[in-house]
């Protein structure tokens, strides 16, 4: 197995099986940063500060919506899968290549405004 670790503690180069020996090695590439928080009171709900320089690593932004989620003791935050759409841009979207004629439902059957 060959790799090896630049200053930066980068993985230059990896070679996960031993041909010599039929075996396979399971490196973890993953450089994980660690930083001690204090989870504190911000107004009726703890609140937990994160420094600027964490969240660029793990590649997130200042308003970005973000899941919480727990799992075994543990609180994980994942960037949010619901999509927000907004109304302006939908509506400036619409052409004549997408849109559609009207449509006849026939006459009123009830109280309908018209």
């Amino acid at each position: 197995m060959k790799a090896w670790l630049t200053a930066n503690h980068e993985l230059q180069q990896r070679d996960f099986i031993d041909t010599d020996f039929k075996r396979i090695y399971n490196v973890d590439t993953l450089m994980e940063k660690c930083m001690e928080a204090v989870i504190r009171k911000w107004g009726n709900s703890p609140a937990l500060r994160l420094s600027s320089a964490v969240l660029r690593d793990a590649g997130y932004q200042i308003e970005q919506k973000v899941e919480l989620v727990v799992s075994r003791g543990r609180i994980i935050i994942q960037p949010s899968k619901k999509i927000e759409y907004d109304l302006s841009q939908l509506v400036n979207g619409i052409n004549a290549k997408n849109s559609h004629g009207e449509t006849d439902f026939g006459k009123p059957v009830g109280k309908e405004a018209l």
